[in-house]
């Protein structure tokens, strides 16, 4: 790659609208709020936290050990600015800017503002000895992923809560990385596990202290970093992305570092223009959507693995795979970048649906408590204080108000159904007000108001969701028909508009039933060459969605994990009904009757067991075999 072009700026043709410019409601305001409340609020307050202690220089000069806890603090402080900014909380703004102006007051003069003890700092090179099973080095160190947080975390500080002080604290860890990975001698695939994918995430950054100083050393940082992944045999980010290689090859397939790392690679691309970093990053997204996430938006794998987390082969399917929340994260901000570089409404369909169900599923109502792990088939377990999936539930949850609706350069788009409201800056027209009045995800009927100070000709996009039928869509009650709506995809509406104008949406909730099959087929020869294939093991699994959000049950029949059932052959509405729902802010149920027993009831899969810690969840149900010849 030319240095012309490394240094040429992708102008996107979208952006995010400022915090406080977008309020939710509904149930991911409800979220978004106890999230404040709860986790942003509670964890952290300020120097004397246990996750802000840890880096006292007393405590930091001992510590030999090769744990991960100092990433909380630049988590925490990435999403406790966003949420101090949108909501306006005084307090916990001033919580946020005491915890920013303690750790830099800590920072070393070159620019060190770990943890660790001086020996087992990023800086100093490795033991040359053969890495673990999971790829991770002699002397596991989680050193240069916690800097990587605390770049994110100053510079979304800074982002919100200007001050010199917080931009120059972060570039000192950027020039600090740039000096050990040049003069230092020292290559990043070294410094974390799972065959460096756990250091290589500076590469995300990297590109963000480019962007936010206009530096080219910033750029030449991320570019180093690319550089070495790539030439790391069993890592190889980019060749093997760009070959085609399934998530489960690249690394360990560690999905949260894996998707960290995609997501710096398209911010990457957004620097510097370089199509193949599209690419690759596009391929793996179709990779991942299409054999790694489950029927609720998260990442699984983990199944008949030594580690939990990562990524199962393509074609492997289990009910019972591990979703960690922090992949769900990585998930939703990958979604993100794609959707700034090209506009295309399925990455904000895949943001939508992670949210309404494994994010929401994840977190308990106190906005304290959350899961490490959901599953689609098991039981719902809080996790511990230090674990690394609180934070990220946390930092997932605050993407979420700048993603419901974007501007684009000739108007708006509407990204996220939801009750919300949002002022915008649209182009040509100042100011403008938009309010969605809706019991979505619930019912599929949406109202949109619209309020320019002003009449003024501008663009609103409206997402068409992928599993939309018989949409309609009216403006001030007359039927829209300057173009045709189409799953998956955004309707553009361009018009005058003016105050008082409403767009009537309406996309019809019916249940729908999936299935997924695992099986095995063995392939050989008959004696006379006739290629002859035997399937082996075949398991049948269905669930039921119902919009965006996926359904699910509790143990069956009161203490079942597993049930077999026998679907009528008649048609699916004679046998899955949706009830009406218990009030009006609650969700339908879904009454299912089988053949041969009594009817299961279902609801969301978020909501089931009141969000308990210890209930059970039951999405996918397995079919009863059929006769088949080989």
């Amino acid at each position: 790659m030319s240095a012309a072009a490394a240094r040429r700026p992708v102008v996107p043709m979208l952006a995010a609208p400022a915090p406080a410019q977008v309020v939710l409601g509904g149930l991911l305001g409800d979220a978004l709020a106890a999230n404040r409340h709860g986790r942003l609020s509670r964890f952290i307050v300020d120097e004397t936290s246990p996750a802000i202690a840890l880096f006292d220089p007393a405590h930091a000069a001992c510590n030999h050990e090769g744990d991960w806890y100092g990433e909380h603090a630049g988590k925490w402080l990435y999403a406790a600015a966003k949420a101090a900014a949108r909501s306006g909380d005084a307090a916990l703004r001033a919580h946020v800017e005491r915890v920013a102006d303690h750790l830099v007051a800590l920072q070393d003069a070159d620019g060190y503002l770990g943890n660790y003890a001086a020996e087992r700092r990023f800086t100093r090179p490795q033991p040359p000895k053969p890495e673990t099973w999971d790829g991770a080095p002699t002397l596991r160190t989680w050193d240069i992923w916690t800097h990587t947080y605390l770049v994110l975390g100053l510079l979304e500080t800074h982002r919100h809560f200007p001050a010199p002080r917080y931009l120059a604290a972060a570039a000192r860890i950027g020039d600090l990385c740039l000096h050990a990975l040049t003069d230092g001698g020292i290559d990043i695939t070294t410094l974390g596990n799972h065959h460096g994918m756990s250091a290589t995430v500076l590469l995300d950054a990297a590109v963000e202290l480019h962007l936010a100083t206009s530096e080219e050393k910033y750029l030449q940082l991320a570019l180093r970093v690319l550089e070495q992944a790539d030439a790391h045999l069993r890592l190889a980010l980019l060749t093997r992305a760009l070959a085609g290689a399934d998530a489960s090859e690249i690394g360990t397939g560690k999905a949260y570092q894996l998707l960290w790392n995609l997501v710096g690679l398209a911010k990457l691309h957004r620097a510097t223009g370089e199509p193949r970093y599209l690419r690759a990053v596009e391929m793996m997204w179709d990779n991942i959507r299409n054999h790694h996430l489950t029927l609720g938006g998260g990442p699984w794998g983990g199944v008949a693995h030594r580690s939990r987390e990562v990524f199962n082969p393509a074609g492997v399917f289990s009910p019972y795979g591990y979703v960690e929340t922090c992949s769900t994260l990585s998930w939703i901000q990958l979604n993100r970048e794609l959707f700034a570089i090209t506009g295309q409404a399925r990455f904000v369909e895949e943001i939508e649906r992670s949210a309404y169900n494994d994010l929401l599923g994840a977190q308990a109502p106190d906005g304290e408590d959350w899961c490490y792990y959901v599953f689609a088939n098991g039981r719902r377990v809080h996790t511990t204080y230090w674990r690394c999936c609180k934070s990220s539930g946390a930092m997932a949850l605050e993407e979420l108000p700048a993603l419901a609706w974007s501007l684009w350069d000739d108007g708006i788009s509407v990204n996220l159904y939801g009750p919300s409201q949002a002022t915008l800056p649209v182009a040509g027209a100042g100011e403008v007000g938009f309010e969605q009045v809706t019991d979505y995800p619930f019912d599929g009927r949406i109202r949109i108001r619209v309020s320019p100070r002003q009449p003024a000709e501008f663009v609103v996009r409206l997402r068409i969701p992928a599993w939309a039928q018989q949409i309609s869509v009216a403006v001030n009650g007359e039927a829209q028909t300057q173009s045709v709506p189409v799953a998956g995809e955004f309707l553009a509406l361009t018009r005058r508009w003016a105050e008082g104008d409403e767009i009537a949406l309406a996309f019809p909730l019916r249940p729908q039933l999936h299935r997924r099959t695992h099986r095995n087929v063995q392939e050989s020869r008959a004696p006379d060459g006739t290629p002859v294939r035997q399937e082996v093991l075949r398991l049948d699994w269905c669930a039921l969605t119902r919009g965006p959000l996926v359904y699910a049950t509790g143990l069956i029949d009161g203490f079942k994990i597993e049930e077999t059932l026998r679907l009528p052959a008649t048609p699916e509405e004679a046998w899955m009904e949706t009830l009406p729902a218990s009030a009006p802010d609650a969700a339908p149920a879904i009454r299912l009757s089988p053949e041969g027993r009594a009817p299961l009831l279902f609801s969301p899969y978020y909501a089931v067991g009141d969000r308990r810690d210890g209930s059970w969840r039951l999405t996918w149900m397995s079919l009863s075999p059929e006769l088949r010849t080989a």
